[in-house]
């Protein structure tokens, strides 16, 4: 899926592709989750990377976000959803839950669960998540459980 943004910034969102587009992900999530949001690298790295479908978001040969999905039966975890500074505010999050769902239903699952951030819930309103029960706190940050059942 390639996408122009105001004529500024095009960009694919798709699966990850080979070693080095994973070597990028996991260094823009470290930058994202370790260097701007203080999460432990431990936390961050939760070795589940491997049974993980990766997407990403790539401007040529930059990588500008990711996410992952862990499929569980009729159930898909979205997480580490990851945007560079510099593109952010672009919809490239909002491409990549639409690009989730899709990838959801074509792996045979039916709902998708996930831990937002509260400061970033109204993109995951806005993509049609609902909560579910009370903000918590996970690596020293607020989050709230979501889920969305896709039809």
């Amino acid at each position: 899926m390639a996408i122009n943004v105001s004529g500024v910034l095009t960009y694919e969102v798709r699966r990850v592709r080979g070693e080095t587009e994973m070597s990028a992900l996991l260094a823009l999530r470290h930058d994202v989750f370790c260097g701007e949001q203080g999460v432990p690298e431990r936390e961050e790295l939760d070795g589940r990377d491997d049974e993980g479908v990766h997407l990403v978001a790539v401007s040529g040969e930059e990588m500008l976000a990711t996410c992952r999905l862990l499929f569980v039966g009729p159930t898909v975890q979205f997480s580490r959803l990851a945007v560079r500074r510099d593109a952010r505010r672009h919809g490239i999050a909002s491409a990549l839950l639409r690009f989730a769902d899709a990838e959801t239903r074509a792996g045979g699952a039916h709902r998708v669960v996930l831990h937002a951030q509260t400061y970033a819930r109204g993109l995951y309103d806005a993509a049609g998540y609902e909560p579910r029960g009370r903000v918590f706190m996970e690596a020293g940050i607020e989050h709230i459980a979501m889920e969305k059942l896709l039809g």
